[in-house]
């Protein structure tokens, strides 16, 4: 469990594709130093396991389907990565809950400028992601939790200010570029229970949710 905090930006070493295990080797000499063999960590929203951990380095094993439904298989070398260590015990809890299952990819179909902030737009791939995406809910982008500012048709925004600009891998993404979404998993089993009792989208309104113990 991971909660959209990024805590170094790493490097790619090396994105090796012999066969069905892809290989994955990432300069993080802050996140190295504090993890274990087979710990998971955050890779750009993905929750992996690391197989192998030196001062500076942490290797990962990713099987083609991650590949499949994630951007991973999209990095080079000297990539930069979103990195965030799985949560401890006892801290303050920041951002939102983060599993590292990514539900889908998305396309940056805008991005602007506003001020010293950044609005983007996400388009989902086929609405699929859209009936978990809430007005100011949290959504999590390459890792980093973000809040929705703004909901379409197709398509949702987030606010990027300066610091998520300047210490994620946000900060470089321009239009077209594909996007890890992970939806907040709070709303993904509230709508599969609505669902359960016959709820369609368009009639998740107060009354329904009264009527069923959701509000």
């Amino acid at each position: 469990m991971f909660s959209g905090i990024v805590e170094e930006l790493g490097r790619v070493r090396s994105l090796d594709k012999p066969g069905v295990i892809c290989r994955l080797a990432i300069f993080a000499p802050k996140t190295a130093c504090g993890i274990q063999l087979g710990e998971s960590v955050c890779v750009n929203g993905v929750c992996l396991s690391a197989v192998e951990v030196s001062k500076d380095e942490l290797c990962f094993e990713v099987m083609q389907e991650t590949l499949k439904l994630t951007n991973l298989g999209l990095l080079k070398r000297a990539d930069k990565v979103n990195l965030e260590r799985a949560l401890g015990v006892g801290g303050r809890y920041s951002g939102h809950f983060v599993t590292g299952h990514i539900d889908a990819t998305g396309t940056i179909s805008k991005r602007q400028r506003k001020g010293s902030d950044v609005i983007m737009e996400v388009k989902s791939p086929n609405g699929r992601v859209l009936p978990y995406i809430a007005l100011k809910g949290s959504v999590a982008l390459e890792g980093v939790s973000l809040t929705v500012s703004a909901e379409g048709t197709d398509c949702f925004q987030v606010s990027l200010i300066p610091h998520t600009l300047n210490y994620t891998t946000l900060g470089s993404k321009k239009e077209g570029d594909l996007l890890n979404i992970e939806c907040d998993i709070l709303a993904k089993y509230i709508y599969k229970g609505l669902a359960s009792k016959g709820a369609s989208r368009s009639s998740l309104n107060p009354s329904f949710l009264r009527q069923h113990g959701f509000a």
